[in-house]
């Protein structure tokens, strides 16, 4: 297995343009501290974020 792939065992590219420390997301790369998707989506729980706590990476997926 390639040492560098997501937390479910498929391949996973490092995107150096977003850094991701959430190991448990089946799209973290766990040999490194990089998300393998093209892209994400960041969003909010509160209706005037104020605070870094206050938004969401949108694109996180439960590892299985």
């Amino acid at each position: 297995m390639n040492d560098c792939c997501t937390n479910s065992g498929c391949a996973c590219k490092p995107n150096h343009a977003i850094k991701c420390s959430v190991s448990s997301c089946a799209n973290h790369c766990k040999s490194e501290q990089y998300c393998g998707l093209d892209s994400i989506r960041v969003g909010t729980h509160e209706c005037h974020p104020s605070q870094d706590q206050c938004t969401d990476c949108l694109s996180f997926q439960e590892m299985r």
